[in-house]
């Protein structure tokens, strides 16, 4: 399979499914985000609007690709550091043109067989959905110009929840699912721990923490969509494991 860079998906595999890849080569460029210089006006109105229904939210900056590839090696993007209200602003659009996230996504199994994830907190950009520890590429994960996926995965896994993801059994490469312009990269990470004990470990870390950004830990032991108010993200991810995607 070979895919050339482009700002669109022809050629891809249709939305939510989910295939491997060996490796992700996430290239972040110097300069500003072209959505970002032809929208700053609509993004700073939309940004008001945002932090006057929650005002916890923080302008940071993470990375928004606008170009992405398959190869034989893998898949590769290219992309920008913008403001936190840029991404805001894109993922509310309908088409969503312009802009392509792609995000770390470490799915956590605990040993019997259970996987845990986290129901976010009500001052957080998504409150009260369910999904796995996870957050955008920010600045402090990009390395000699490109994102340090598996570094950002593990920061946000021991920001979120106190779990180590290098005490985790782990593989090489990636599986990838899409959806309206957004690319869920995702690898299973496998605890010797049961389910009870991780869970017992996520909430004494939520009491002691100092940003509080999950309310709970929650696990899940089938794919049954309406048993959580989940992040769409998730969905094609609980069908591949307990379709027993994660075992071929």
């Amino acid at each position: 399979m070979k895919i050339e860079f482009s700002e669109d998906f022809a050629g891809w595999p249709l939305e939510e499914t989910i295939f491997p890849v060996r490796q992700a080569e996430l290239r972040v460029l110097p300069g500003d985000h072209p959505l970002y210089l032809r929208e700053q006006v609509a993004i700073a109105r939309n940004w008001e609007k945002e932090i006057a229904a929650n005002p916890a939210l923080f302008d940071g900056r993470m990375v928004l690709h606008r170009k992405v590839s398959l190869t034989s090696e893998g898949l590769r993007s290219e992309g920008h550091v913008v403001p936190y209200s840029a991404f805001l602003w894109w993922r509310k659009q309908a088409g969503r043109e312009g802009g392509i996230h792609v995000f770390g996504y470490p799915v956590l199994e605990s040993s019997d067989g259970a996987l845990i994830a986290a129901r976010m907190g009500e001052h957080t950009a998504n409150p009260g959905l369910v999904y796995f520890a996870c957050g955008s590429m920010e600045p402090e994960d990009i390395v000699d110009g490109y994102c340090d996926v598996e570094g950002n995965m593990r920061r946000e896994v021991l920001e979120e929840t106190g779990l180590d993801l290098r005490d985790a059994m782990t593989t090489e490469g990636y599986h990838v699912s899409r959806y309206r312009r957004a690319i869920t990269l995702f690898r299973l990470f496998r605890f010797d721990l049961t389910a009870d004990e991780m869970v017992s470990r996520i909430e004494h870390h939520i009491r002691v923490a100092e940003e509080e950004e999950i309310a709970a830990a929650v696990v899940i032991r089938s794919a049954d969509r309406s048993a959580n108010p989940y992040h769409v993200a998730m969905l094609p991810v609980l069908d591949w494991y307990f379709g027993g995607g994660s075992r071929s």
